[in-house]
């Protein structure tokens, strides 16, 4: 991933609220299409130019052509605030997040964590992220549903990460539960993406818990009982059973590895 600063320079005179809201109305568009990264974002101004650091999936991420329909909205509204079209100086890659997948994967599956920024759809094959603008718009143009659904999914996965209250459990039944409604939202999105792509997309569905390793071990999938999903080797170090059926991947509870 990559990190750029991106300039918007006043042309006439404006206010600080106009701006804002511009400037702030097209960091959400990209957001909610993938094109930026992360939830918060700090703009500055100094001597009438607003700035702004962003962590981008490629090099080219705010480039035009990715944009969507809300995002090409929002550029075209800058001028409205006084503002001329943003500037992009990239600074360089960032050294702490990972590198963005760039081969078409012969499957992929949606694998997220409180600790990831990064897109939540995944290559199968090497676990990097997908960008999510390199993938049609799964609804309404863009994939604010599907970065909706990443954010409750990392939320859960804090509050069940802290185990400091009650609140625990409620979060792992949303991460664990093939009948929450969090799996339940997350599995179609997953079947939306796979109809757009035509590539076989699975859904990750966390475990924890159990008797023993034994018995996680002769598990059946949770969602259709299909008793043969145990992987010989697990799956990227990571997922050591796979449902083909019904498009999951889980892994061997982690109180027993």
């Amino acid at each position: 991933m990559y990190v750029t600063e991106v300039s918007f320079e006043c042309f006439a005179d404006t206010t600080i609220s106009e701006a804002e809201r511009a400037i702030n109305q097209l960091l959400e568009a990209w957001r909610q299409n993938g094109q930026v990264l992360g939830r918060e974002f700090a703009v500055a101004l100094k001597d009438g130019v607003f700035k702004v650091r962003l962590l981008l999936p490629e090099e080219q991420s705010l480039a035009n052509r990715f944009n969507s329909p809300w995002a090409k909205q929002a550029v075209d509204a800058l001028k409205d605030a006084k503002l001329l079209h943003p500037r992009e100086k990239l600074i360089g890659l960032d050294i702490n997040s990972e590198t963005s997948n760039s081969e078409p994967p012969s499957w992929q599956l949606l694998y997220t964590s409180y600790v990831h920024m990064c897109s939540p759809l995944r290559s199968g094959d090497t676990l990097q992220p997908i960008p999510l603008y390199r993938v049609p718009a799964t609804f309404n143009g863009d994939h604010k549903q599907l970065i909706r659904w990443q954010t409750e999914w990392q939320a859960c996965d804090e509050i069940q990460m802290a185990s400091a209250s009650a609140a625990e459990f409620a979060a792992v039944n949303e991460l664990a539960n093939v009948n929450s409604d969090l799996f339940r939202r997350g599995w179609d999105l997953r079947g939306r993406v796979e109809y757009l792509t035509k590539i076989p997309t699975y859904y990750y569905l966390y475990r924890i818990g159990g008797h023993n390793k034994q018995e996680e071990l002769n598990r059946c999938c949770p969602r259709c009982g299909n008793e043969h999903w145990l992987q010989a080797e697990p799956l990227l170090d990571l997922f050591h059973f796979k449902c083909d059926q019904c498009r999951i991947v889980s892994n061997l509870s982690w109180d027993f590895q």
